[in-house]
């Protein structure tokens, strides 16, 4: 009777956390003059249990990140009926398995666009891709530079037909929130600025997590992936 009673507290908490998420999500929008619905939310599930995907499931929430390959295999075969996107850091040697992706967000070097490339050919699609930009240029984060990103995208666009760019990912220091303010600010310029140096529409913009996702949104951000605000469990 105790563990049903555990059990019942916990998807409370996880109801209750999924609705603040949501609340704050849209205040944040709303300071910034933008609709709540141009800001999409992806639970990030690397520390959640099978079954707390399910609580939020039956919540609402049906968009879901994660970070490892092995760990996203398990999950896409589990809840089929989410939409799942890759989100971690992707070796070149598991691109093979991530064919039921919605959106890959972490394109950082050539080697892994051509390697999709030729992958999404023998899957017979077109693989929805967001190129990992590490504006802050930290060392311990992936991505390209800022500077590195036109010259990228371009080779892409014309050697990767297989490949649909959809946007720009990035990750902010871990830092209080208004101090990852600029990094934001510059992602989402440099996002606005290759659209229009390429005359492309692209209509994702990943940026935010569970420290600093209301400022990401007051910055543009259209896509921000919330872990431990949802599970209380550190990303």
């Amino acid at each position: 009777m105790g563990r049903k009673t555990d059990d019942k507290v916990e998807v409370m908490g996880i109801r209750e956390n999924l609705a603040s998420v949501q609340a704050r999500i849209r205040q944040a929008a709303h300071r910034s003059g933008r609709a709540e619905g141009e800001i999409r939310l992806l639970g990030v599930t690397k520390y959640a249990s099978d079954e707390q995907v399910k609580e939020l499931m039956a919540a609402g929430l049906l968009l879901f990140g994660e970070n490892k390959v092995q760990d996203a295999r398990k999950r896409l075969e589990l809840f089929p009926e989410a939409e799942w996107h890759f989100i971690g850091t992707l070796q070149t040697n598991k691109v093979r398995y991530c064919e039921s992706f919605a959106l890959i967000h972490s394109v950082d070097r050539w080697s892994l666009a051509e390697t999709l490339n030729a992958r999404a050919a023998k899957w017979g699609k077109r693989q929805d891709v967001l190129i990992q930009v590490n504006v802050a240029r930290e060392k311990s984060k992936r991505g390209l530079a800022p500077d590195e990103v036109s010259a990228f995208v371009e080779r892409v666009l014309r050697e990767c037909p297989q490949l649909n760019v959809r946007g720009l990912m990035t990750m902010a220091p871990l830092v209080e929130p208004e101090e990852a303010r600029p990094v934001f600010r510059e992602t989402r310029l440099l996002y606005e600025r290759l659209q229009a140096e390429f005359q492309v529409c692209w209509d994702t913009l990943s940026m935010g997590m569970t420290n600093d996702f209301e400022v990401a949104i007051e910055e543009g951000a259209t896509l921000v992936r919330i872990g431990s605000a949802l599970f209380a469990k550190e990303e």
